[in-house]
């Protein structure tokens, strides 16, 4: 059953805002969505292409993407210049980056992945050194915790049902602690969270890192290093291929001098608990709000959560999804939204 609120129609509140800041006559156009309530319109005015966000309140706040812009564009990383704002009614103008997004570049030009994700690497290290995060809310143990805990509280019960996976909550958590504990996670720089192929735009009238739009960061938390390159390159909704992978993790290495056998702890917890989240998330995108194309990225996924628990430090993690989670569900998944749930196709 689709639970979901119904997106408020914002065409009128779009218009006043466009005409309060001098542009009525301008046009408008869908441009994207995602799984939140934001969208973005493509707005034309005398010849010139912006992009409107609307990102209606209570389910949206502008503040945060607002806030870390000034932070990235403090640190001279390409982020869409903001134009106006209502930050009461939940709009912002923003400069338009244009449609190079890496997701569809590289669908076309396959042959671009090493040299795109080079420069994502590049335009990752200057985030980390440049950008400011010292005011940014700590990514710490209670926020993995409350992340990791979607697995158990979205997908678990389409396996289990949901008496037995509430059972299972608690010690599923008390694991995921013990790992996080024992793993030197660092709070030190700026983590975007969603730093993937579909939110880098390639700018190619730029130099160096600058090459790099960056989009979607509202959500960033003061963190590890390790993280928006697990975000990159174990990339939910697109295959990176295994030599563009080793090439950009040693690039990423030999940038920062990270120790390689600490850091490679870091990156397999960060890993296995994003991808933990990301399928309680994709789960709750069917099962709530009836967005059923979501599961198509779940194996994707589940080979990545697998190939993360690999690493010894996330033995009690390994175990218990070995013991509780059959293997025809980390395989593929159909919705049966007759029944409110999921399906899996063994």
């Amino acid at each position: 059953m689709n639970n979901t609120q119904t997106r408020p129609d914002r065409g009128p509140q779009m218009d006043a805002f466009l005409s309060r800041i001098g542009m009525a006559q301008a046009m408008r156009r869908m441009l994207a969505g995602d799984a939140s309530f934001r969208r973005y319109e493509r707005v034309e005015h005398e010849g010139r292409a912006l992009v409107l966000m609307d990102a209606p309140p209570p389910w949206e706040d502008v503040r945060p993407f607002a806030a870390v812009t000034q932070l990235l564009v403090q640190a001279q990383l390409s982020v869409p210049t903001i134009l106006a704002a209502d930050e009461a009614e939940g709009f912002l103008l923003l400069e338009d980056l244009g449609d190079a997004v890496f997701t569809r570049v590289l669908q076309a030009q396959p042959e671009q992945e090493g040299t795109f994700y080079a420069a994502a690497i590049d335009a990752l290290v200057a985030l980390q050194r440049e950008a400011k995060a010292d005011a940014l809310a700590a990514y710490d143990l209670p926020v993995y915790l409350r992340e990791v805990a979607l697995l158990v509280e979205w997908f678990l019960p389409q396996v289990l049902g949901m008496d037995a996976a509430r059972a299972l909550r608690d010690d599923y958590l008390r694991r995921w602690q013990s790992v996080l504990e024992a793993t030197p996670l660092k709070q030190s720089v700026l983590v975007h969270r969603d730093y993937h192929a579909d939110n880098l735009l390639w700018l190619s009238s730029r130099e160096a890192h600058r090459r790099v739009g960056m989009l979607d960061y509202q959500d960033a938390l003061r963190g590890d290093p390790a993280y928006d390159l697990v975000s990159l390159l174990e990339d939910a909704r697109r295959d990176v291929d295994a030599a563009t992978v080793r090439t950009c993790y040693a690039q990423f290495l030999a940038a920062t001098g990270e120790d390689a056998a600490a850091f490679g702890q870091r990156y397999a917890v960060l890993g296995a608990q994003r991808n933990a989240k990301i399928i309680g998330i994709f789960t709750r995108l069917c099962v709530r709000d009836g967005k059923a194309h979501y599961l198509s990225y779940l194996p994707r996924v589940w080979a990545h959560f697998m190939a993360d628990l690999a690493h010894p430090a996330l033995a009690p993690i390994r175990s218990f999804v070995e013991a509780h989670v059959p293997p025809a569900w980390r395989g593929s998944f159909t919705p049966d939204m007759t029944r409110g749930g999921m399906a899996c196709i063994a």
